[in-house]
């Protein structure tokens, strides 16, 4: 039967491998647990971020277009038609 799972490691300094020692004996889950949650939590930031940033963008675009309204949007879709 295959692993399921992939060993990996790294190198942190002495206090913050107390700190995730600490951390997951407090939440009651082992350091592995702990890493998949931590990398869990901050893929979804990641993601957050780029969300937002896509967000300005078009809002910028948006304004240096005077688009304000969906009306704006539908007019912009018809002219780009030919209609």
């Amino acid at each position: 039967m295959a692993r399921t799972a992939t060993t990996i490691g790294f190198s942190v300094t002495p206090e913050l491998a107390a700190d995730i020692e600490r951390m997951a004996t407090v939440a009651g889950i082992s350091k592995s647990q702990l890493f998949r949650e931590m990398v869990r939590v901050y893929k979804r930031e990641h993601e957050l971020q780029v969300f937002e940033e896509l967000g300005e963008y078009g809002s910028k675009r948006a304004r240096e277009r005077s688009i304000r309204t969906e009306e704006d949007v539908e007019r912009l879709i018809h002219e780009s038609r030919g209609a």
